[in-house]
């Protein structure tokens, strides 16, 4: 069995938070990617608008890079990274295609992510991307779905050039099911999206309409991610550690060790008079706060009892870590947890 992980998304936070504001901001930009408007790109001549985006990209490409560096020196249980969606603005806006289509741009791109997927393979450091809100493979809408494939493929572009999906789940790149046409619009298209996104797409369980069982629905095409806070919200209890379900969500992967998403509420439900040792029942929650109040993130793993409820899940999967504080919470839980 392949060793315990545990992994933040996107986002680099310096540990020495009480550096001064003006230096952690140095630190921090030096390893997180930048980004542009429509707006402001509409606003300047076209050869300054695509000064700008190729900076924005050259940066963002080193930042990863430099973000690699970072978690490649962490302990091994550390070596885990979302990657930002963010890396190549615009990507499949029709507006701006043609430029991720320039024979000088395409040579940078090829370079920058090749070298990327080699520094993550060098230091063993499981790699993920996840699509955001609109990639809404579900939609009854045909636009909305042919927006959704682009935006997909164009994560799929980045994956195939770090060297990735070129066998089944040697890259995940993550979405929810989504959209009113749910798992059959997904069915309905699933021949239309590439060999490499079809080897690295999961599918997660959500808060409000789509949860576990819908997505060990859709387990034949794709592994299901099981995000044990969403599923807390949808169903208004924690699954169960040994479950069915769970052993289902295992089967999915085919032999690859599973990932879950883990996050908590936020701590100001501590000013409610929740305890960071209880266990956080919905019914009782639900009386003091909305609970779409719920869906936002903490920015640590505050609560000791839902820690040691995912501890429970770990000899099993690897746990990416949905926290406001990003890899600043994962080391202070291996600390607290892990490194025992």
């Amino acid at each position: 069995m392949s060793i315990s992980r545990i992994g933040f998304a996107c986002q680099y936070r310096h540990p020495q938070r009480s550096l001064a504001l003006a230096e952690l901001k140095v630190i921090e930009s030096a390893l997180n990617p930048r980004t542009t408007t429509l707006r402001w790109m509409d606003s300047v001549s076209a050869q300054v608008a695509e000064a700008r985006l190729t900076e924005v990209v050259e940066h963002n490409l080193q930042a990863q890079l430099r973000l690699l560096d970072y978690v490649a020196q962490l302990p091994a249980a550390l070596r885990m990274l979302r990657l930002s969606s963010d890396l190549l603005p615009f990507y499949s806006h029709p507006k701006i295609k043609a430029f991720y289509q320039d024979p000088a741009i395409v040579p940078k791109l090829i370079e920058g992510f090749a070298a990327i997927g080699s520094r993550a393979r060098d230091a063993d450091v499981r790699l993920s991307m996840h699509p955001g809100q609109y990639c809404v493979l579900g939609s009854d809408r045909p636009e909305v779905v042919e927006n959704s494939l682009a935006e997909f493929e164009y994560h799929a572009d980045m994956i195939r050039m770090m060297g990735y999906g070129v066998r089944f789940q040697d890259f995940k790149c993550n979405i929810h099911i989504a959209g009113r046409l749910g798992a059959e619009g997904i069915r309905s298209i699933w021949g239309r999206l590439s060999q490499e996104a079809r080897n690295c797409i999961t599918f997660e369980n959500e808060e409000k309409v789509y949860g576990v069982d819908d997505c060990l629905a859709l387990a034949d095409l794709a592994p299901v991610v099981l995000d044990v806070h969403h599923c807390w919200i949808n169903e208004e209890d924690y699954i169960a550690p040994h479950c069915d379900r769970v052993s289902r969500i295992i089967d999915s992967w085919r032999g690859v060790r599973p990932t879950m998403h883990y996050s908590q509420p936020q701590e100001r439900l501590q000013e409610s008079g929740f305890s960071s040792q209880q266990k956080l029942v919905m019914e009782e929650v639900t009386r003091v706060v909305a609970k779409r109040e719920l869906y936002a993130h903490s920015d640590q793993m505050w609560n000791r009892w839902t820690n040691e409820y995912v501890l429970q899940f770990m000899d099993r999967f690897d746990v990416m870590f949905e926290a406001k504080d990003k890899n600043v919470a994962t080391l202070a839980f291996y600390n607290e947890y892990m490194s025992r």
